[in-house]
């Protein structure tokens, strides 16, 4: 996954609590999906779908529409070895609690990396592209696919760069004028529930996250403060969509300070933005379902889409 901010920023933390943290995720086998919907042409360009569990684990029948839609976006600081299966039992955890579920992929950047090299971040504009395109298409794929979900209750997730991205989804529409992802009104969300965001890039530049993966991700130094205009939550406020951030306190992959400094920018922007911090939680069990932080991140998302 991601790699770590520097030694100067990062939390003084038993590296075996970090370890042991990183292994539980990974332990989980990925979660098949009910059904997969592709939104465009590239292998990269589907949605999972998993339907809403009952109580003893089967698929609710396709006339129970009841569940509140939950979009999750995976992270991995977009960079192309990291895709959606990893977040797999998330979606799947979600889903046992009754939410009907969308986990969508992108393209991400580069390929698998060489020995002791780090795959580049993300790809412009082709990151952004897809997410746009996903998220339009949702409504009429998830009719098809997803007959169980209520789209009048659809709440955005993401974690680390998904939850960068699910922010600057829900931020379209405040997107400058002439950039090709703009919208002309809100999406139709419940709300954001970004967990452990890259939300901040000045901030995630400044302490070298995730392998100066912000920068990576915008093309280099050149293009970066031209195109973070269009792209950096911290820059796309207010939004008027509820929004909540849970951190760990103890992330090293994304510190604290990033999450800070997003939600005091919405304050500065007149918009009042939740932030849960978890102590000694570090980057991944925000989406682990072993882990006690997955069940606050859950009932995050409950607040807003019930």
């Amino acid at each position: 996954m991601p790699d770590a901010a520097g030694p100067e920023h990062a939390v003084v933390r038993d590296a075996a609590a970090r370890a042991a943290e990183e292994e539980s995720l990974f332990s989980h086998a990925p979660v098949d999906p009910d059904r997969t919907a592709a939104y465009g042409d590239h292998p990269d360009q589907v949605i999972d779908f998993y339907a809403p569990r009952g109580s003893g684990g089967a698929p609710l029948p396709d006339s129970d529409s009841a569940a509140p839609l939950v979009v999750v976006l995976h992270g991995g600081a977009w960079r192309a070895p990291y895709d959606r299966r990893h977040i797999s039992p998330f979606a799947g955890f979600l889903a046992r609690m009754g939410f009907a579920v969308a986990s969508v992929e992108y393209r991400r950047g580069g390929g698998p990396a060489a020995a002791g090299e780090t795959a580049v971040a993300g790809r412009w504009p082709d990151t952004f592209d897809d997410v746009a395109a996903a998220l339009d298409a949702l409504p009429a794929l998830a009719a098809r696919h997803l007959a169980q979900a209520d789209p009048r209750r659809t709440v955005l997730t993401g974690h680390s760069a998904g939850g960068h991205l699910a922010l600057w989804a829900a931020a379209r529409h405040v997107l400058p004028v002439g950039a090709p992802w703009r919208t002309d009104r809100p999406a139709p969300l419940r709300g954001v529930v970004a967990l452990a965001p890259i939300a901040d890039f000045a901030v995630a530049g400044k302490l070298g996250v995730c392998g100066d993966a912000a920068l990576q991700l915008l093309g280099g130094p050149t293009e970066f403060e031209e195109r973070r205009q269009h792209v950096d939550p911290a820059l796309l406020l207010p939004t008027g969509i509820a929004t909540t951030v849970v951190q760990g306190r103890a992330d090293e992959d994304v510190p604290q300070e990033v999450a800070e400094s997003y939600t005091d920018a919405a304050a500065k922007a007149g918009e009042v933005v939740g932030l849960t911090l978890l102590e000694d939680v570090g980057h991944f069990p925000l989406i682990d379902p072993a882990a006690d932080a997955c069940a606050v991140a859950a009932e995050e998302i409950a607040q807003l889409a019930w």
